[in-house]
């Protein structure tokens, strides 16, 4: 059977994720020194993982729902795709992080020496995608993933890909229509009552956080599914205008839009864009195509997007411990700025090198063998 491809898609991962790098750059290290200039901080660029999380939901039903239907995939095998989709980036990532903490000198956030078997810990801990334990973070920020702190998401990522193959794609459109429902319900109410609002939650060992963090995942999965079931019988139409500067200049302002009034119109915001904005954007996405060298180039987001998302944070450790400890005084705004741009292109450098280079030909490898 002879699919569309939904090639604005991948354009819009690759989008979600130059964002999601963006707000590590300029959001997350202001918790670590002050910025001697304004900058711009990209405050919402954490919704991008649930962008993630809908889009794959989208990508897996669209994917796998018939084959899975009718048998001519097993479980077994999804499962080994979804692994060998994911995993060696994982390893990538983990080994990343665990160089960039040595390159550190093993030492906390506030300065506290770790043991290299604590290090050697973590980094077993994440080759197998398992959270560290309250306690055992060698960072000392409760990080469930303390190498590589993005890495919650693809825990998540790895939990949902398991619902999906185990229950999900079973469930008929009607129950599937409940499931979202109860879900919306549930994730609303959990952004509004926690202390701060909104859903930043997922990346801490911390008992409610990854319960904040699972009941994002609950939502975005079964919507993305839902959205690709709703798209089974359709194929891309050329709509008019330019479809993908559109949605990813929405994306943009959506992602880089600035905190506006207090705890419940912040929640109500995020609530707004995993609710409809998002899923909006991927339905005008999934009607849109592209040609020539707009498809080349959106392509190649699409390619780039999981390896930068996987790779960059590891980079955001060493560049928040220079600036903040390393490039003191200041001069000027200088040197804060220099280390925000390196960390940018090396996080790129690098993201495409792994996929050129290591994620590609490695998954092409492992998928001649299965």
């Amino acid at each position: 059977m002879n699919r569309p491809r939904y090639d604005i898609l991948d354009g819009l991962r690759g989008v979600a994720a130059l964002m999601v790098l963006l707000y590590h750059v300029f959001n997350d290290a202001k918790s670590f020194f002050v910025w001697p200039a304004p900058v711009y901080e990209f405050y919402h660029g954490f919704l991008g993982v649930d962008f993630f999380f809908i889009l794959s939901g989208f990508v897996m039903g669209y994917a796998y729902d018939l084959r899975l239907e009718d048998r001519s995939l097993t479980l077994g095998g999804f499962i080994k795709r979804r692994l060998i989709r994911l995993h060696p980036m994982v390893v990538m990532g983990v080994i990343l992080g665990a160089i960039a903490f040595i390159i550190q000198g093993c030492t906390k956030w506030d300065g506290t020496e770790v043991a290299l078997q604590a290090v050697m810990w973590a980094t077993l801990l994440g080759l197998f995608l398992i959270p560290s334990p309250l306690g055992m973070d060698v960072r000392g920020n409760t990080e469930a993933f303390p190498l590589n702190g993005p890495h919650w998401s693809l825990f998540f990522e790895y939990i949902g890909s398991l619902l999906y193959g185990l229950f999900l794609h079973r469930l008929s459109t009607k129950w599937l229509r409940v499931w979202v429902a109860c879900a919306i319900i549930s994730l609303a109410a959990y952004a509004l009552m926690m202390e701060d609002g909104g859903v930043a939650y997922g990346w801490s060992s911390e008992p409610m956080n990854l319960f904040g963090g699972a009941l994002r995942m609950l939502y975005a999965y079964p919507m993305g599914l839902l959205m690709a079931r709703m798209f089974r019988h359709r194929k891309p139409e050329p709509l008019h205008g330019h479809v993908f500067l559109f949605c990813s200049a929405s994306l943009v302002v959506l992602l880089g839009l600035p905190v506006v009034g207090g705890k419940e119109t912040e929640a109500i915001y995020q609530l707004a864009c995993l609710f409809s904005f998002f899923p909006g954007l991927i339905w005008i996405g999934a009607r849109g195509s592209v040609d020539g060298w707009r498809l080349q180039a959106v392509s190649f987001l699409g390619r780039l997007s999981y390896p930068l998302y996987a790779v960059h944070f590891p980079l955001i450790y060493l560049y928040i411990h220079w600036v903040s400890q390393d490039a003191t005084p200041y001069q000027g705004y200088d040197q804060p700025w220099l280390a925000a741009i390196i960390t940018i292109a090396a996080s790129l450098f690098i993201a495409t090198l792994c996929l050129l280079f290591y994620d590609e030909p490695l998954r092409k490898r492992l998928s001649r063998k299965k």
